[in-house]
């Protein structure tokens, strides 16, 4: 046996020895493993440091007023659909004719998983706790105009009212995201302390809610056993009885786990994985571009020479495009450059920059700025995302090496924590939104509110009158023509150069079906099921 044959089958039986459910007489049909590279860190995405992961966690595990239903994408893939909003825990919902608020009703007889009763109260103390518990769910709803307590009443024990501060086309469908989840209040209550008024400690590793499927066992950042509630009442009771969540930070361990039928479902595997599953045509691989979401090149706006915008220009110019996607990704994202010189022509968005690979015109620029012998900088990374950010890197060392540029690479451990100091001249970054639309996602990296994302540190008085302007519009040839005007505004600025629009690549067994790409981009076991 040579060392590879060994190295093969010490991951193969580890992989293996991963996956061990309690003994419940269960077969293997009634329950479905899902393996990622982390695993939720809590059971309430209100508590700090909430990840990702806990975000599909927690849409399972609550339930909300409403939420998004499905559309079929061009490559055939179901995913979740922004424009279709349908009810959960409200039977119905209406606005008042001036816009000054909404009502809904709840569904009969609901209830939460020890049984108790969901009332409008619930709902009241759920969205009273969101607004005022800080960080990431209080930032969240304040960009879809819900900030005070006193926006939300109890109308009667199944009727809700939340009164609308200013038209804003954003408010509704924030409605179905996961920061909005329904609380067991008098359960959350029961907890809480005078220093922990939310009972934040609590739900962090306790679940309070509703969902489709209630918490069984949970290890943070390891794994999570669910088990469906049989009185569920927000939408079709999932498939299977049980759904296991484990985290398998070795990527060669997913693959195996995966290839091996002892996971149903693997994510967070490398491209390079992924082309070769893909290939060998054993296995599903479910592809949907990210929805709303760039990977990009940043540069500081504070920081010479990048606070000329001829410099940025150059840079956008000096990159290969295609090499970065097919080295970083080998081909599995949708380009974002090759834009005609014209470009916005309408206001979607992701949508194509009007840059392409011209070292020549590249050269020009920096002749022009002063900086024909080129300059040094330095361009940083998420060590987390080394596997696709560091092929990146390296291609854009060497294209701008030879414009004269002196770039060194720094790979950072704790980029997350260390982004808000926003003291890189150069960053490979990456922000998806909740939302479709522009504006939304343009708020959070192009206006000059400056939000942890803006790593650029883009400031411009034009761009915050055309994004605040849009807030309002949102919708018919006014919101048209003011989403073009601040897109061209940030393709002429270019404080970031998108260098690509990420594809979310999921491994499916075969005979497992019913998956949705959700917003979240976590993988919801709630519509799968095994033939």
């Amino acid at each position: 046996m040579d060392r590879r044959q060994f190295l093969e089958l010490a991951t193969a039986g580890a992989a293996s020895s991963l996956l061990v459910l309690p003994a419940n007489g269960q077969s293997k049909s009634n329950r479905i493993v899902i393996v990622s590279e982390s695993n939720s860190n809590t059971l309430d995405v209100h508590t700090p440091g909430a990840n990702r992961a806990s975000y599909g966690l927690c849409m399972m595990t609550y339930d909300r007023l409403i939420q998004f239903g499905t559309k079929i994408l061009p490559n055939g893939v179901p995913s979740y659909d922004y424009d279709k909003l349908e009810p959960q825990l409200a039977e119905s919902w209406e606005i008042a004719p001036d816009n000054s608020a909404v009502v809904f009703k709840l569904k009969q007889d609901l209830k939460f998983h020890d049984g108790a009763p969901i009332t409008a109260r619930d709902v009241k103390w759920s969205f009273d706790r969101f607004v005022s518990v800080g960080g990431f769910p209080q930032r969240q709803m304040e960009q879809v105009s819900l900030t005070d307590v006193n926006q939300f009443e109890v109308v009667d024990e199944r009727t809700f009212k939340i009164k609308l501060q200013k038209r804003d086309k954003l408010t509704l469908p924030s409605l179905a995201i996961v920061v909005p989840s329904v609380y067991n209040s008098e359960l959350c209550k029961s907890h809480a302390t005078n220093s922990d008024p939310w009972a934040l400690e609590f739900t962090k590793v306790n679940s309070a809610g509703s969902g489709a499927y209630k918490v069984e066992s949970f290890k943070p950042d390891e794994q999570i056993i669910l088990t469906r509630f049989a009185d569920w009442k927000g939408g079709i009771l999932p498939k299977q009885e049980r759904a296991l969540y484990r985290s398998v930070p070795a990527a060669g361990t997913r693959r195996a786990l995966v290839e091996r039928a002892d996971a149903d479902v693997g994510t967070d595997l490398p491209p390079r994985d992924v082309a070769d599953i893909a290939a060998a045509k054993k296995i599903k691989i479910e592809s949907a571009p990210q929805a709303n979401t760039l990977r990009y090149l940043a540069l500081s706006t504070i920081t010479k020479p990048f606070d000329d915008v001829r410099v940025r220009q150059a840079i956008a110019y000096a990159l290969p495009y295609e090499k970065v996607i097919e080295s970083a990704v080998y081909g599995r994202a949708k380009p974002m450059f090759g834009a005609s010189a014209d470009a916005p022509r309408d206001a979607s968005w992701p949508q194509p920059f009007p840059y392409s690979h011209d070292p020549d015109k590249a050269k020009a620029l920096l002749a022009d700025a002063g900086l024909a012998g080129g300059f040094e900088t330095k361009l940083y990374f998420d060590a987390g995302a080394a596997t696709v950010d560091e092929p990146a890197a390296l291609i854009i060392q060497d294209a701008l090496g030879k414009l004269g540029v002196k770039l060194t690479i720094e790979k950072i451990p704790d980029f997350f924590a260390r982004r808000s100091q926003k003291n890189w001249p150069m960053a490979i970054d990456v922000f998806g939104a909740w939302f479709d639309g522009a504006d939304f996602y343009f708020r959070w990296l192009w206006h000059g509110q400056n939000t942890v994302f803006n790593v650029a540190s883009y400031k411009n008085p034009e761009m915050d009158k055309l994004l605040d302007a849009a807030r309002q519009a949102r919708e018919g040839g006014e919101y048209e023509s003011i989403a073009k005007q601040f897109i061209k505004l940030a393709m002429t600025e270019v404080p970031y150069i998108a260098l690509y629009q990420p594809v979310l690549d999921v491994a499916v067994q075969q005979d497992v079906n019913g998956y949705v790409y959700m917003f979240h981009r976590q993988v919801d076991a709630r519509t799968l099921a095994k033939v």
